[in-house]
C-alpha cells in the first residue's frame, strides 16, 4: 500500500518537468499578463508543444497518452506560478477532453482530438445569465432544422471563451421536457451565427478570459451532437464531478505558491533584531498554512486517484473542491498576515493569489452546491 500523496517515478518526472517550465517560461510573464488581462498565443503554443493541453489524449490522436492524475499535477504546478493560466489547462484537460474521451463518437474523436492536442483551445459552455447554480434552467434552445439543429441563446461566464476554437455548448432540444431535453453540441468558432461577446472585468484570474457567447441560429449538424439527444444533463453532471477535481488542483497550487513566498519572506524579514520567522506567532501561522496545504493535497490526490481507478468520484470531487475553496482563501490570507503591510500591495505575490483563490467558491458549482452534493450522497450511503 502506497501513501495517497506518493508519486510514481513517471509522475515525479512529469511534475518536475511542468514545474521547471512554469518557473522558466510562465513566471517571467505573469505580471504582464495580469496587467493586460490577456494570455499570449505564443505561450499557449508552448503549452501545446509540451503536451500539456492534451495530457490524456491517446498517442493515436497525437497526444502523449498520459493520465488524469497527471492532468491534476500539471494544473497544480502551473497554478502555483500563475493560477489564471491554469484555467485553460484545466478546462481543456479535465472537462472537454475528458468529455470527448467518454461520450464522443469515433468520428468526433478523429476530427477533434488531434486538433485539441496540436493547437486548438476549447471551452465548456453551460452557464447562462439566468442559470448559474441552477445550471439546468438554461434558456438556450436547439431547434431541429434539416440534418442538424439551430442553436439560439447566450452563454455567460465562459472561461477561455475569447481564445477557444471549439465550444461544448449545452442547449435544450425539447424545452417541454425540462432537463430531459438538454443536449450537448460541439460548436466551432467559425460556424455562422456564432460570436464571442463581452469579456468580463474580474476581481481575480484576470488574465484568463471569461466571456459571453452569442448563438444566433447557429446551424450545428447531427454529426456534432455529443452523446445522445436529451442526455446533456447526465453528461454535464458526470463531467463536472471530475472537473471539480481540476479546480481543487488549482486551489492547491494557489495555496502552495502563496505559502512558499511567505515562508521565504519570514526567513529574511527582520523586526526587533530577529527574523520574523523566529517569533512564535509567525511560526503558528506557518504551521497552520502547512497543515491546511497538506489537508488540501490529501483531498485532491485522493479524488484524482479515485477517478483514475474508475470509481464513482462525485463525493470525493465535491469534498476536494469544498475544502480547497475554503482553505486556499484562508491560507493566502494568512500569508498576507505574514508579509504585513507589504502584503496589501501589488508588489506582494500573495495579494494576487488571494484574489485568484476566491473564484473556487463560485465556479463549477458554488460552495453551497458542493454541500448539497455531499449531503445527498452521505444521506444515501453514510460516511
Amino acid at each position: 500500500m502506497q501513501p495517497v500523496t506518493q508519486l510514481t517515478e513517471d509522475e515525479e518526472i512529469f511534475r518536475a518537468t511542468v514545474r521547471d517550465f512554469a518557473e522558466d517560461r510562465i513566471r517571467p510573464r505573469v505580471e504582464e499578463m495580469e496587467r493586460s488581462s490577456s494570455q499570449p498565443r505564443d505561450l499557449f503554443d508552448e503549452l501545446f508543444a509540451m503536451g500539456l493541453m492534451g495530457i490524456e489524449i491517446p498517442e493515436d490522436f497525437g497526444g502523449p497518452g498520459g493520465s488524469f492524475f497527471m492532468s491534476v499535477l500539471a494544473i497544480e504546478e502551473i497554478a502555483r506560478v500563475d493560477p489564471a493560466l491554469a484555467i485553460p489547462v484545466d478546462v481543456q484537460n479535465t472537462l472537454v477532453i475528458n468529455l470527448l474521451l467518454r461520450f464522443a463518437t469515433d468520428d468526433q474523436r478523429q476530427r477533434y482530438l488531434p486538433r485539441l492536442a496540436a493547437d486548438t483551445l476549447s471551452c465548456y459552455a453551460l452557464s447562462e445569465a439566468g442559470s448559474g447554480s441552477d445550471a439546468f434552467a438554461l434558456s438556450t434552445t436547439a431547434k431541429r432544422e434539416g440534418d442538424g439543429y439551430l442553436l439560439s441563446g447566450r452563454k455567460h461566464w465562459i472561461s477561455t471563451g475569447a481564445e477557444a476554437g471549439l465550444y461544448v455548448v449545452f442547449a435544450n432540444a425539447d424545452p417541454g421536457a425540462g432537463y430531459r431535453g438538454i443536449t450537448a453540441f460541439l460548436v466551432e468558432r467559425e460556424m455562422d451565427g456564432f460570436s464571442v461577446g463581452r469579456k468580463e472585468d474580474k476581481l481575480g484570474m484576470r488574465a484568463s478570459s471569461t466571456c459571453e457567447l452569442i448563438l444566433d441560429d447557429v446551424l450545428v449538424p447531427d454529426t456534432n451532437v455529443l452523446g445522445e439527444v436529451g442526455q446533456g444533463y447526465k453528461i454535464a453532471i458526470e463531467t463536472l464531478n471530475e472537473g471539480r477535481i481540476g479546480v481543487a488542483g488549482q486551489m492547491l497550487g494557489i495555496a502552495r505558491g502563496a505559502f512558499e513566498g511567505a515562508l521565504a519572506y519570514s526567513a529574511e524579514r527582520q523586526a526587533f533584531g530577529h527574523k520574523i520567522g523566529e517569533f512564535q506567532a509567525m511560526q503558528h501561522l506557518l504551521a497552520e498554512c502547512a497543515t491546511d496545504i497538506d489537508t488540501m493535497r490529501l483531498h485532491v490526490y485522493n479524488a484524482a486517484r479515485v477517478k483514475e481507478a474508475g470509481l464513482p468520484c462525485a463525493r470525493e470531487g465535491a469534498m476536494a473542491k469544498l475544502i480547497t475553496g475554503r482553505l486556499s482563501e484562508s491560507t493566502t490570507s494568512r500569508c498576507i498576515d505574514i508579509y504585513g503591510g507589504v502584503g496589501l500591495t501589488k508588489e506582494c505575490p500573495a495579494e494576487k493569489y488571494l484574489r485568484d483563490a476566491k473564484v473556487a467558491q463560485i465556479y463549477e458549482g458554488t460552495t453551497f452546491m458542493q454541500l448539497n452534493t455531499i449531503a445527498k450522497i452521505v444521506q444515501k450511503g453514510g460516511v
